[in-house]
């Protein structure tokens, strides 16, 4: 059986609920489709000591203040868990859970969601799938003759699990600095690699201030102003109090990025190597777009081509929260609320 709506939303984080609110504001028939089994999207699987980069007020969805978490500036993901459970019951948003999609296909004047637990007809889809389901490892040599322990940022916990280990992490970014300061303050054996010298933002610097510079940038380039440079022109680590801790204490000097994996370990170009008991890749994210496959979408880097939200080859079609090509720090709570508006002023726009 085919069941019909205006809009099918591919997704239940953050994203999915910031368009659900929307598209609840304008009055048109939606239903949220959600592979999860609980609320809270990627959230609720990050490692233990996560933080946000942003004070709770500075990290909210449209429509719903996150609340202060007691005894924390930054609050940690069960609280964002927490929010997001909140804002989809206090809105009523349609999530379904426990629905995987397959597939949207072109069906005439329809999009026709296939999932596992049937078809939907729709007039317009919003995908808003994220990241966190397709980490990304780099191609380093040696990397599958390496015996030891290898995981990504999505399989990490706690630092408990590598006591006694010698541990490498890779990456210079938040979720590199976060882990490495993790196990540092545990006592942990760190080597923490960068392809670059890490480059901390100034400590007064949070979320907040980052959606700002990425608004003002979409907004200089939408002018036709000269480029001035991202928020990576700014630096790539928020210095949340962790990671500053643990910086200022001389815990996290980085060393380059190694050459190349041996059978017990890392080796750098000059020869040098140590012998590691595992290895935590934090070395990002690629959209999670499989779905789309039959429509032929997709484009470099595993981007569809977007005009703001809208899919270029496909109108009917908007991506939600996938990074800056899809709206200024559309991957943030604070700032997907402006996309996911745009977005459902356009399909509202479509239907009429």
């Amino acid at each position: 059986m085919t069941r019909s709506t205006d809009v099918v939303v591919v997704g239940g984080g953050q994203s999915g609920l910031a368009a659900g609110y929307h598209l609840r504001r304008l009055g048109l028939e939606h239903v949220i489709l959600d592979a999860q089994a609980a609320p809270g999207g990627a959230w609720q699987h990050t490692w233990d000591s996560l933080r946000l980069f942003s004070p709770a007020k500075y990290s909210s969805l449209p429509g719903r203040l996150m609340p202060v978490q007691s005894g924390q500036t930054y609050p940690d993901a069960q609280h964002v868990v927490d929010y997001l459970a909140d804002y989809e019951k206090r809105y009523d948003l349609p999530v379904q859970r426990g629905v995987w999609v397959e597939a949207v296909h072109r069906d005439g004047a329809f999009l026709r969601v296939a999932t596992d637990g049937g078809d939907w007809q729709a007039r317009a889809v919003v995908s808003a799938t994220g990241t966190w389901t397709r980490p990304f490892l780099p191609a380093v040599p040696g990397r599958r003759e390496y015996t030891g322990r290898q995981l990504h940022t999505v399989q990490y916990q706690s630092a408990v699990e590598f006591a006694g280990q010698r541990v490498v992490v890779v990456g210079g970014g938040n979720s590199g600095a976060q882990v490495a300061a993790d196990l540092a303050h545990a006592g942990i054996d760190l080597i923490w690699v960068t392809q670059r010298p890490p480059r901390f933002l100034a400590d007064d610097i949070d979320g907040r201030a980052l959606f700002d510079h990425a608004t003002a940038r979409r907004r200089a380039l939408d002018a036709g102003r000269t480029e001035t440079g991202g928020v990576a022109s700014l630096g790539d680590i928020v210095a949340v109090p962790p990671v500053r801790a643990a910086r200022d204490a001389g815990l996290m000097a980085a060393k380059p990025m190694f050459s190349r994996l041996t059978a017990t370990g890392v080796e750098w170009a000059d020869g040098i190597a140590a012998d590691v008991d595992a290895i935590i890749w934090c070395t990002g994210f690629r959209p999670a777009l499989a779905h789309f496959s039959a429509l032929r979408l997709r484009g470099t880097r595993g981007h569809i081509a977007t005009t703001g939200t809208r899919a270029v080859d496909e109108p009917r079609l908007h991506l939600l929260g996938y990074g800056d090509w899809t709206g200024p720090a559309s991957a943030t709570l604070i700032g997907v609320g402006r996309p996911a508006r745009d977005a459902a002023r356009q399909i509202r726009e479509l239907l009429r």
